[in-house]
């Protein structure tokens, strides 16, 4: 029996090795004919980015020829700007008339193996960075693993696991069912009550691998519950979980529509408030005080605001809620953004449909933002939300290579933005038309 190679089959493997080594290790020139670095409002015109492994090596004018061995990819013909952002998805589901009944004829593998299916749309769409704010059976857990591990192929996840809410609150998974199977959900579940319920949830989120806290501080449109934007924490209960997230390393984000559960929770310290319907100049005063993001998810409020006129898409107290507050949110996020409230790119992708991320930065043109300013949000300040700006979030020598582009320019037709046609995650080229690549 032969216990080891022989010393031809070492040195094939050897010289294999070596091979696919080279192969690996070339450098990635392209010529980009206009790069938005996304470092303060830096817009290049005719531009080589050189990329090493998975790190930016440089950024130098005009067209560089590659060295022997390097790839070149020519997008002369578009605008490359940095891998975008979406600072508010759900992998675990997305909106339909069955939305609601799925949880009769789902299992957990089910969510998990069509989760992987948005995640890749959601890649393709442009954005290589995601914050997953509450899933279903630790499905957004799973697939950053996966994705980490190459398994699959999707966005960069920084997840919040299961959301955490009070009983009764837009989180808490029982609500609409019938008295029988409510039971008592408790901390392990996302549901506290009190300020050790609220210690408990946190200190569980960490223990099953969340990134990140994420918390419902009032009524929400989508949940089978009443209010739409009741205050649904005490101001004790938001001060243990922001200090108990802090000594973790965790920020908290926060569902908010309605004005009393947004102030107390931005006065508890939180990092962001998601939606933000009901706040008014106090409260973007008090975001402006705080250094609060705000995450407008214009998109899921158009969304729900066109569903709720179709009879049977949602149901009944939904549809009131999603025709009273859908409505609203684009006009909250031109106050905000007038008021010179910070703001990060989100869409609440699960609410709308997964891939159709890039309609936000049309909503947010419209609502008065300019086009770089939309994509520094997706970006930039995503990165700075997330506390990773070191390494993402602009085209800078040094950072990570996630690298998008689209055709022309979408400083002057922000729709291409909608037009995505070449993605780099982390120095893989996960998408590139034919003609790009030389």
């Amino acid at each position: 029996m032969r216990l080891f190679p022989n010393s031809a089959l070492i040195s094939s493997v050897v010289a294999a090795s070596s091979l696919l080594t080279s192969v690996c290790y070339a450098d990635i020139v392209i010529h980009a004919g206009r790069v938005i670095t996304a470092e303060q409002n830096q817009v290049l015109e005719q531009s080589t980015i050189i990329v090493k492994g998975n790190r930016i090596a440089t950024i130098v004018a005009g067209y560089q020829a590659p060295a022997a061995g390097d790839q070149l990819i020519d997008l002369r013909q578009h605008t490359v700007m940095p891998g975008l952002m979406d600072m508010h998805t759900h992998f675990s589901h997305q909106s339909s008339p069955t939305a609601y009944s799925e949880a009769m004829s789902m299992n957990e593998a089910d969510y998990a193996l069509r989760g992987a299916s948005f995640a890749r749309k959601t890649l393709d769409s442009g954005f290589t960075t995601v914050r997953e704010l509450g899933d279903t059976a630790h499905i957004s857990t799973a697939l950053r693993k996966a994705i980490a591990a190459g398994y699959i192929q999707g966005p960069r996840i920084y997840t919040a696991g299961r959301s955490i809410a009070s009983t009764g609150g837009h989180a808490d998974p029982t609500n609409g069912l019938s008295y029988a199977k409510m039971g008592d959900p408790g901390p392990a579940d996302g549901v506290v009550n009190g300020v050790d319920d609220a210690r408990k949830a946190v200190r569980q989120r960490y223990k099953e691998g969340a990134d990140l806290i994420k918390i419902t501080a009032t009524g929400g449109v989508l949940s089978v519950a009443k209010s739409g934007m009741n205050a649904q924490f005490h101001d004790d209960e938001l001060a243990a979980i922001v200090a108990t997230a802090k000594d973790y390393g965790m920020k908290v984000a926060v569902h908010a529509h309605g004005k009393e559960g947004m102030e107390r929770a931005i006065k508890a310290g939180v990092a962001s408030i998601e939606h933000g319907t009901y706040m008014d100049n106090t409260t973007m005063q008090l975001m402006k005080k705080h250094g609060t993001y705000y995450v407008p998810t214009i998109s899921a409020g158009r969304y729900v605001a066109e569903k709720a006129k179709i009879p049977g898409f949602f149901p009944e107290m939904v549809r009131l809620k999603a025709a009273a507050i859908g409505p609203l949110i684009q006009q909250t996020f031109t106050n905000a953004h007038k008021a010179g409230v910070k703001i990060a790119f989100g869409t609440d992708a699960g609410v709308g449909m997964h891939g159709d991320n890039w309609l936000e930065f049309v909503y947010m043109t419209e609502g008065g933002m300019s086009p770089l300013a939309a994509i520094q949000s997706a970006t930039i300040h995503g990165a700075r939300l997330l506390g990773v700006e070191d390494t993402l979030g602009s085209i800078k020598a040094g950072k990570l290579a996630d690298l998008v582009a689209v055709p022309g320019n979408p400083l002057q037709d922000i729709q291409q933005m909608g037009q995505v046609q070449f993605v780099m995650k982390d120095g893989v080229v996960v998408k590139s038309p034919a003609s790009t690549a030389q």
